[in-house]
Order: C-alpha cells, then structure tokens, then sequence
C-alpha cells in the first residue's frame, strides 16, 4: 500500500482538521491571554474558566487548536514527568514523590474531565509496560522499577520473559515494567473535544493568528495586540519561534507511523490484549500503541533536530526514518515483515537545556509559561494546567498556597541552550552516541550499559 507522509497526522487523517475559527480581528483586552492552543493552552483555559467563570480568556493560537505536539503525539497518557531525579536531588525526596503523586493523579484527571465533557476519545486504561530484550536492557529495566517504586509507585509490577509474553509477545523480551498509571488514547480526538469544551464555557479561541512577541500586559500578532494582565506563553516545541526564545527550549523531532489495521489472526498471535501502551529500554527509545482500530502506532527518533530551531510543519517525514520506524516494528514483531504502513508524520516537543518541565507564574510581570515535557506533555499539561490556575488565583488574592503550587517544579529556572553550531552539532553526537550504544548492547551480551550512553547522558544533562 501506498503510504501517506506528512498531512499533519495519522490522527488528522482519520478526524479531518477542524473548521476554522476566526483570526483576532484587531486589538483587544483580556483578564487571561494565552498563547498557543495546544493541551496546555486549552486545559489552562478549561481550569481558570471553572474556578473563576467570570474571567474573560483569549487563546491565541498560530494555525489550529492541536496543530503542534497535541496532534501528532504517540497518544500516551501516562504518569512520567521529566527531570525528577532533578527535582529529588534540589529539593529532596519527598518534594519529588510529591510531584511524582500528583502525576499519577493526573492520569485519573484527565480520564475523568474527559468522561464529564462526553468527550470519546479511544481512552482504555491499559497501563504502560515497558519491556527489555537485552541483559543491558533488562539491567535498567530492574534499576527503573526499583527508582519507581521508591517514589511511591508500590502498584508497579516487574515482569518476567513469561509473564510478559503473556501480556504482548514481542520477540526476545526478557522482562518487563508495568504500571497501572497510563492509558491510551487518540490525540486528536481529545484536543477536539477539550476545545469545544473550552468554547462552551465562554472562552474565546481565535485560530491562524501567529503570536510573534511576548512581553509583559502583551501578546503581539499581525491582526493586533492583546492586552492582558496575564499572558501564558503555552508553546512547547513552538517557543523558538518567539522573538527572544531561539535558545529556551530546543525543539526535538519525533516521527511516527501507523501500520493498516491488523486481521484478528495477527492480533491472536502478538496478544496486547490489555492495549497497554508499550515502551522498551533503548537509549534511542521507541513507544507504541494499539488503536482502537486495530493498528500499531510506533513512534521513535528520527531526525532529532533541525539546524536553527527550525520546526516541523505539515509532518512530512524523511524516508530513511520511516525506514528505521518499520525496522523496530519488525524487530519487536516479525509477524509483521509484510503489513502495511498506511501513514507517517513528525513533530517537534520542547527540550530544556536540563530537561526539566517547568511551570512558572512571574509575579512580577504576570508572565507565565509551562513546558519543555520532554515527550511526557500529553499528562503533564494537565497538571501544569491545573497549577498555572492556582498560581493565577494566588497572585490575584482569590487563594492561598495549594498542592499544586509548592510542588518543586514550579518556578524552576534553566539556562538556555548553546548558540549554533554547537547546539547542532552537540545533538546529533547525542543521538549518534545512543543509537551506537543500543546497537553495540545488542550486540556484546553484557548488563552494562554501553559508555557512549552513559557519556551522553552526562554531556546533555539528562541526569
């Protein structure tokens, strides 16, 4: 079969992209304006609309509500949050279990926010299991579970080769992680529904009204200024193209494809009836899910980023890496050597230079913003969502200090990556290291992770 490349996404191609919602018409006023109309953008304005109905919100967003990562994404809700361990080592253990508590709860969250609004959107809760087919694999597998369940994950479960077999059979898996804290879901489906949503309670959405500058009381467009004393900035793999952000987060290319649906017989023999999301333990990592229709959805790698922070646009992706992506496919299933790719698509997510997310609300300039979520943002905007409202409510006096708001990634600070070329060139030796570390422990037989790996992680600052 012919594949499809690019148009956005696999998940637009199926829903269609949405009618268009008019541009801003000119200057304007408001008590809340956000920038970029994304999950954290849209549950930003969902969340400060319940608590404080009479509050006038302007989303602005720069093509269509779920354009960026909220449209293209590996449809994972899961309970991961990047930069804990730094987090744990800043403000100590328990600060960390508590932040890693309220991202298993926002899991429970958006499910049910989902399921109040009647919003479909394919949710099972399957759980994520995370499989190792390597003894360095399986080392790190056993070293994760261990790091999660001394965060309080107690209901997390390590697996055997057989146990995990008995789950999805992928060939050679000998271990495994799973955690009840995740669920599948489809992007758009979601973005969809959360934006009408948003629209009934009284939000004002305007779409193709590209964002150029932020400062503070103003988001300036093309069609006029809005004026707000509070403005968002919601951006996530978008940010560097805001006049002064080049350098605060990188934008990261993922790719993806999604096979034809698969016959039952196919089904009978992989297993994956529990439709857990599905990971493995490669530095290049890959994630995976089963479809309500009955398709594999594989993401990984490809590119990782483009010369100049220069993002993605329609999500046409490079040939050799839809390669890459049905290599892994086959590699984890060989059943599969002759299914067909119907679709592939890119996109970019927000990097910090410590790959931290971060929720902030400047008091001093009512500037906020929340992102960089490393590839974890599908459950992670909720939560930064929930706390950007009760960071708005505690600076305007209409509450206290909550959970939410003393968690420590709130007001966290980060340096901004390095000028080009080394911001290229310091990319791509990362990822040229990770993949020559999974093909070597593919390779050598031994539990030790390869030094490139441990090497690259140390230069990039993952950990």
């Amino acid at each position: 079969m012919n594949t499809v490349n690019g148009g956005i996404s696999f998940w637009y191609a199926q829903e269609g992209t949405p009618a268009p919602r008019e541009p801003l018409p000119g200057d304007t006023t408001a008590d809340v304006c956000i920038v970029g109309g994304g999950y954290t953008g849209l549950w930003t304005a969902y969340y400060l609309k319940k608590a404080v109905p009479f509050l006038n919100i302007v989303v602005l967003e720069g093509k269509f509500c779920g354009y960026g990562a909220s449209g293209r994404n590996g449809g994972w809700l899961y309970n991961g949050i990047a930069g804990r361990a730094r987090y744990a080592r800043r403000h100590g253990h328990d600060a960390a279990v508590r932040l890693q508590q309220a991202m298993n709860d926002t899991v429970t969250e958006v499910v049910k926010v989902a399921a109040d609004e009647r919003i479909d959107a394919d949710i099972h809760q399957g759980g994520v299991l995370e499989i190792a087919y390597t003894p360095a694999q399986l080392a790190r597998l056993k070293d994760h579970h261990s790091v999660e369940v001394a965060f309080g994950e107690t209901d997390r479960r390590l697996l055997g080769a057989r146990e995990t077999a008995e789950r999805v059979r992928v060939t050679g898996a000998v271990g495994s992680s799973w955690t009840p804290h995740g669920a599948r879901i489809h992007p758009v489906k979601l973005i969809k529904g959360l934006a009408a949503a948003v629209e009934a309670l009284g939000v004002t959405v305007h779409e193709s009204t590209p964002v150029t500058e932020i400062k503070p009381k103003h988001a300036i467009t093309p069609y006029g200024t809005v004026r707000a004393p509070y403005v968002l900035r919601c951006t996530e793999g978008f940010t560097a193209n805001l006049k002064g952000h080049k350098r605060t987060w990188l934008p990261m290319n993922s790719s993806m494809i999604a096979t034809e649906p698969l016959p039952a017989a196919v089904w009978d023999e992989i297993g994956w009836s529990g439709r857990e999301t599905l990971g493995d333990m490669a530095h290049a990592y890959m994630y995976a899910q089963r479809t309500a229709d009955d398709r594999i959805a594989l993401g990984g790698r490809g590119i990782p980023y483009r010369y100049g922070s220069k993002t993605d646009n329609d999500g046409r992706t490079q040939p050799a890496t839809v390669e890459a992506l049905r290599d892994i496919l086959i590699r984890f299933f060989p059943r599969l050597a002759g299914v067909g790719i119907a679709h592939a698509w890119s996109g970019v997510l927000g990097v910090p230079r410590d790959w931290c997310a971060t929720v902030t609300l400047d008091r001093s300039t009512g500037l906020g913003w929340a992102g960089g979520y490393v590839g974890s943002g599908v459950a992670t905007a909720n939560l930064a969502a929930r706390t950007l409202r009760d960071l708005i409510q505690q600076d305007s006096g209409q509450s206290g200090p909550t959970d939410l708001t003393t968690l420590p990634w709130v007001n966290h600070k980060v340096r901004a990556w390095e000028p080009e070329p080394l911001r290229w060139l310091g990319v791509q030796a990362l990822y040229a290291a990770y993949r020559t570390a999974d093909h070597r422990e593919a390779t050598a037989h031994t539990p030790a992770t390869h030094r490139l790996a441990a090497l690259a992680d140390r230069v990039s600052g993952r950990h």
